[in-house]
C-alpha cells in the first residue's frame, strides 16, 4: 500500500484522508489559504463594524452633555 511505502502506518493515513477529505497535495493548499483569507476578512469585517459602532455612539453621548451643560 502507499501509505506503508511513505513509511506511514495505514491507520495515520485513513485519518489523514479522512480529515482532508480526500484532496490532492495542491487543494489541500489552496483551501488552506483561502480559510486562512477568510479569518483576515472576518477579522476586518468585525473592525469596521465595531469602529461604525462607536462613531455611531459618540453623536449621542456628545449631544447628551451638551444638553446637561
Amino acid at each position: 500500500m502507499f501509505a506503508a511505502d511513505m513509511g506511514v502506518s495505514e491507520a495515520t493515513f485513513c485519518k489523514w484522508k479522512a480529515k482532508s477529505c480526500g484532496l490532492e497535495v495542491a487543494e489541500a493548499k489552496w483551501l488552506r489559504t483561502l480559510v486562512e483569507k477568510n479569518a483576515k476578512l472576518k477579522k476586518l469585517l468585525a473592525e469596521a463594524m465595531l469602529d461604525i459602532a462607536v462613531l455611531q455612539d459618540i453623536p449621542e453621548k456628545s449631544g447628551d452633555a451638551r444638553r446637561e451643560a
